[in-house]
């Protein structure tokens, strides 16, 4: 993945932030919007656009646009690297493969240990009871 290809093809857009700030939410636009066009990224192999699809399915538009936003700061700048470096880790999570699980079966002391509490166990149960009457 070459980071500074992939933020070559980011589009931004500057809009007005909502909530508290006073005067200054309403005259200056220091939200900032960030789309990316996964379909048509010269910067992803398919195999990386593929898994990226799958896994970020919900996230997507129907056209295939990854939409992040960000308004954390007063400070526009702030809020475009925030949300680059946002970006920036949503693909990197999401294009990690995990390594497949071994299956392992548990060592010889864990079913000893097993056991022995399974009889203490039984034989706590079997204490509670009521003698039987034998004639």
């Amino acid at each position: 993945m070459h980071e500074e290809e992939l933020i070559k093809e980011l589009n931004f857009k500057a809009t007005r932030s909502s909530g508290a700030g006073g005067q200054h939410v309403n005259k200056v636009s220091s939200k900032m919007e960030l789309t990316f066009d996964l379909h048509n990224s010269k910067a992803l192999s398919d195999f990386e656009k593929e898994r990226l699809y799958i896994k970020l399915a919900t996230k997507l538009t129907k056209e295939g646009i990854l939409q992040l936003s960000s308004s954390e700061s007063r400070s526009q700048h702030k809020n475009k690297t925030i949300v680059i470096e946002r970006f920036l880790e949503v693909l990197k999570t999401n294009l990690r493969v995990q390594k497949p699980r071994k299956k392992t079966k548990p060592g010889k002391g864990a079913i000893e240990k097993r056991l022995t509490l399974k009889k203490n166990k039984a034989l706590k149960k079997a204490n509670r009871k009521p003698p039987k009457n034998e004639i």
